[in-house]
């Protein structure tokens, strides 16, 4: 599953959100020159999260987003599923409308694993264990401007 750019810039804002001291805010323009991403873009995701119960937003001086809840309540699905659809059971990757053990596509076989793996990776990882402060060999200042922007050393 590969994500849309727009879910990729939300998870590393909220990633970059979960590292800020709890119930810091931060800009928007400051989330996106940290991740190097355009800061029109960025601040679509950003006001879309806060439509919703994941980030707070204030505006003014000392404004700017924090998550609305803790890092560690937050999963990676709960921020994806606003920017792209997780697959389903019932998803077939090559657009079928019934696909099944007993009626499968091509890809049928590969794909429940795969998808498995996705789903599962998505739901069950939460915001913090992406995080410099889970202890996951991050360096100070490192962090959320690297998860989802580099490929693993091991692939």
């Amino acid at each position: 599953m590969i994500l849309s750019k727009s879910a990729n810039y939300a998870l590393r804002a909220t990633i970059c959100l979960a590292e800020a001291a709890d119930g810091t805010r931060v800009r928007g323009s400051e989330i996106a020159e940290r991740l190097d991403v355009p800061p029109n873009y960025l601040s679509k995701s950003l006001r879309e999260l806060a439509r919703t119960d994941l980030l707070e937003s204030t505006r003014g001086p000392g404004g700017g987003f924090a998550l609305a809840r803790p890092a560690a309540e937050l999963t990676l699905a709960d921020v994806v599923r606003h920017f792209d659809e997780i697959p389903s059971e019932a998803s077939c990757l090559l657009g079928r409308d019934r696909c099944s053990d007993a009626d499968p596509c091509r890809a049928h076989t590969r794909w429940v694993t795969a998808r498995g793996a996705v789903v599962d990776f998505l739901e069950n990882t939460r915001l913090l264990d992406l995080t410099a402060r889970a202890g996951r060999g991050a360096v100070a200042g490192e962090g959320a401007e690297t998860v989802l922007a580099q490929p693993d050393p091991g692939s």
